[in-house]
């Protein structure tokens, strides 16, 4: 079991989750975040409103996949998220230890479902 973090950029959410449901994932929770990387939080101008300030509005994904799914989840995420400009995003894979779905009490591959 893997736990993926992504950080996108917020105008390609839509897209990207529409990738990772054609890859057979549908667990994905989502947060507006702010971050800098190597942009350094230099200001831009989203929908219209210029961002100020050090830190940039961006959307964290976080999806627990079992195994198999990691890679396609990983090509999802590139392929929907990618514009080819700076602030495009990361994805971190970290190992998942335990999975416990609450109201059932499954533990492990099953509970991610």
């Amino acid at each position: 079991m893997k736990y993926i973090v992504a950080i996108i950029q917020p105008d390609r959410v839509d897209e990207v989750l529409k990738r990772l449901e054609e890859n057979e994932i549908h667990l994905v929770t989502a947060t507006t975040v702010l971050g800098r990387g190597r942009q350094k939080g230099i200001s831009e101008v989203y929908r219209s409103h210029k961002e100020a300030g050090s830190l940039l509005r961006k959307v964290r994904l976080d999806i627990a996949v079992n195994d198999a799914f990691v890679e396609p989840a990983m090509d999802a995420i590139v392929k929907g998220a990618r514009t080819g400009h700076i602030g495009d995003g990361k994805i971190f894979v970290l190992d998942l230890s335990e999975c416990v779905r609450i109201r059932t009490g499954e533990r492990g591959s099953v509970a991610i479902g």
